[in-house]
């Protein structure tokens, strides 16, 4: 039986990072354009349009330059893949990393949020960062694909593996809220592996978060986001909302995502979509154990303050499930590949499914 329910720029602290400037910036990377919700765009299901936002913005032409360039000691190739991110290469010590261009007038508030957030290992640190005449480039650690791209792969995860890593997304918001900074525009491509087996996971960046001015307050009234992850008071336009209840909301539908296989709210036509939202009415589908549908329930919910908080969501029981022998044996921080292998299933296929 389907289960519904209706309501159910100060200074910049970066720790031993030291900030390079060079004499002038090389040939400008290319960025991807991100869409509008309101240019007939549909969010889809998975994979759809995963960075449109709500609100309109102007769509930019990429530039045509797309080979690697050079910056300081670093080499940087553009990722097909992985927007307005690059591959980095510092010739002098052989380090991989991922390097961030952000114009000079608005990086040191991209990153205003690093020198407030205590160091945690699920959520990205600065490693280096250079500054040219025009650009800022942000390098942060290699990471091992995204989580998108592995439910995109597997079509859906099992609870053990879902638990493992959902925990893993859980402890970096939680570790954000209680200090005083919101994510916004939360999804599963904003977490990404820190280790080839995928069995780490962290937060990518802290660049579209809102760091609160008062820790206690946490009203907000703009409404960019990603349409399928967007929750219901921010389509609503019932302004102002809490920026953390609207997080928690997003990881319903992450949780709801990597269990199932598709976003919870789905439609071709924008304006009926965002109207299921809105009305906050989602179907838990059958074959997930009670402990998981309790969860789901418990992030999505229409009304914002019946939703679980971030450390109330990790406290729920269905986080607390016995470990397999292997798990014992290897801990958590060391679980085997085979392990990460998602039993297979029958499953009609669909081009539109993960676009």
């Amino acid at each position: 039986m389907n289960l519904q329910w209706s309501s159910p720029v100060p200074c910049i602290r970066t720790g031993r990072v030291a900030h390079k400037r060079l004499d002038s910036d090389d040939q400008p990377l290319a960025k991807c354009a991100r869409l509008s919700a309101e240019s007939g765009d549909s969010p889809g299901l998975l994979g759809t349009s995963p960075g449109s936002p709500v609100s309109p913005v102007p769509v930019t032409v990429p530039a045509t330059h797309q080979g690697p360039s050079r910056i300081g000691p670093f080499l940087l190739l553009p990722l097909a893949d992985r927007e307005g991110m690059h591959s980095a290469l510092n010739t002098d010590t052989g380090d991989e990393l991922v390097c961030k261009v952000f114009d000079m007038g608005v990086y040191q508030e991209k990153i205003r949020a690093y020198g407030v957030l205590p160091a945690h290992k699920n959520v990205a640190g600065i490693r280096d960062i250079v500054l040219g005449e025009r650009k800022a480039y942000v390098f942060l650690d290699k990471d091992f694909g995204d989580m998108h791209t592995l439910v995109k792969g597997c079509r859906r995860l099992d609870e053990e593996q879902a638990s493992r890593l959902f925990r893993q997304v859980a402890l970096a918001v939680a570790h954000c809220h209680q200090n005083g900074i919101v994510l916004g525009d939360l999804k599963l491509r904003k977490f990404v592996f820190a280790d080839e087996k995928r069995t780490q996971v962290r937060l990518e960046s802290l660049e579209d978060c809102r760091v609160l001015e008062d820790p206690r307050d946490d009203s907000m009234s703009d409404t960019h986001g990603c349409p399928a992850y967007v929750s219901p008071e921010i389509l609503s336009g019932s302004a102002p909302y809490s920026g953390k209840m609207a997080d928690m909301w997003s990881l319903g539908v992450m949780l709801y995502t990597m269990l199932v296989g598709r976003y919870p709210f789905h439609d071709p036509d924008p304006a009926t979509l965002f109207s299921k939202i809105r009305r906050g009415q989602c179907c838990v589908p059958e074959g997930l154990t009670p402990k998981a549908k309790c969860l789901l329930q418990s992030l999505l919910r229409k009304d914002p303050w019946e939703r679980l908080t971030a450390s109330e969501l990790l406290a729920h029981p269905w986080f607390h499930r016995p470990r397999s022998p292997q798990e014992v044996a290897l801990g958590e921080q060391e679980v085997s590949l085979a392990e990460q292998t998602v039993p297979s299933f029958d499953v009609e296929e669909d081009d539109d499914l993960f676009c």
